[in-house]
């Protein structure tokens, strides 16, 4: 596999949301995305899911190298605010620790500097 960067570009469905890198290396990613209409439910707020997929991709950016392919093994994601149609997401990631195959990476997404949910992931890199 191609890097990061590569590996975004080819990703479909991060692609239609409107996901875009603000910055890319190795074990850090910074994305960015839009709440648009279609990602609100029926209480007026985004759905969470569109918020996870965020957090979900930034974590993808993190873990995955040049020469590699490394999945998700587990995610977890807090809610902390609500988010609204017009809100600009920012989802930062940071490689927290790597150990044989495995690795432990955070999340922050925030709407300006304010906090909005916190994702916590680890993942696993596939034998070639």
């Amino acid at each position: 596999m191609n890097g990061p960067a590569e590996m975004l570009a080819a990703d479909k469905a991060s692609t239609a949301l409107g996901i875009t890198p603000v910055e890319l290396r190795d074990g850090y990613a910074l994305l960015r995305m839009a709440v648009t209409e279609n990602m609100i439910n029926g209480h007026g707020i985004a759905h969470g899911g569109y918020v996870f997929l965020l957090a979900d991709t930034a974590f993808a950016c993190a873990c995955n190298r040049a020469g590699s392919v490394t999945v998700a093994a587990t995610a977890e994601i807090d809610f902390i605010k609500p988010v609204h149609e017009g809100d600009e997401l920012v989802a930062e990631a940071v490689e927290r620790t790597r150990f044989g195959r495995s690795g432990i990476y955070d999340i922050t997404i925030r709407r300006g500097t304010e906090i909005v949910a916190e994702f916590r992931g680890r993942s696993r890199t596939l034998r070639a």
